[in-house]
């Protein structure tokens, strides 16, 4: 479905970083959307390594037998919720908003991350779910995705970091998480990568601590 992900502000009045629900919606009917089931929360391997130059790191992809997925601009606004957990609020150009909720322990160096991805509008109850107040820290990235088997590789050139290699190995039905950590070990070795490599932290902190 085809939808608009800029972002528009409230009015005149509103706070610079508010942002009005209506904005981040697709400009078609509203059509109802597919259940996620709850009994299983999505999961995710990773690891982050920053990547002086992308070209070899595409290239060691491409001869694993890496297939491009798109190429896509990405801004990232973290709220901070109750408890101390994260919420962000994705947009990209030409695509639905979405609001991504996940618990992830930024002090391993291969991070498991369990993940909710939601629109950013409540249809039944009709009401905004994007967090009145101000984002904490906002992220702007290129992202490349390269899809090999049920891993998902991202080339980042995130605006005041520079760039980054990120490896998502999806936790599956054919793939648990043990076959995870295997393929992202196979990868990182091919890529000529080390565990002293990874980044133990997300974008948003990297940025927070300049």
């Amino acid at each position: 479905m085809e939808g608009v992900a800029s972002c528009v502000l409230l009015d005149c009045s509103s706070p610079p970083w508010l942002l009005h629900c209506s904005a981040l919606l697709p400009k078609c009917p509203m059509v109802s959307l597919p259940s996620r089931s709850s009994s299983a929360v999505p999961r995710n391997l990773e690891i982050k390594v920053r990547v002086a130059d992308l070209a070899p790191a595409r290239a060691t992809a491409a001869r694993l037998g890496a297939r491009p997925a798109g190429v896509e601009v990405q801004v990232d606004r973290y709220y901070e919720l109750e408890g101390g957990s994260r919420l962000k609020l994705r947009t990209v150009p030409g695509r639905p908003a979405e609001l991504i909720r996940y618990r992830r322990p930024e002090c391993d160096a291969v991070r498991t991350s369990d993940y909710e991805v939601t629109p950013v509008r409540d249809a039944d109850a009709r009401r905004c779910l994007v967090p009145k107040t101000r984002p904490v820290v906002s992220v702007r990235k290129r992202r490349e995705v390269l899809l090999l088997d049920n891993v998902r590789i991202h080339l980042d050139e995130v605006d005041e970091l520079g760039g980054f290699l990120e490896l998502e190995a999806v936790v599956d039905a054919a793939h648990d998480e043990a076959a995870c950590r295997r393929r992202v070990a196979e990868i990182t070795a091919a890529l000529g990568l080390r565990e002293a490599d990874f980044i133990r932290a997300s974008y948003a902190e990297l940025l927070g601590a300049r």
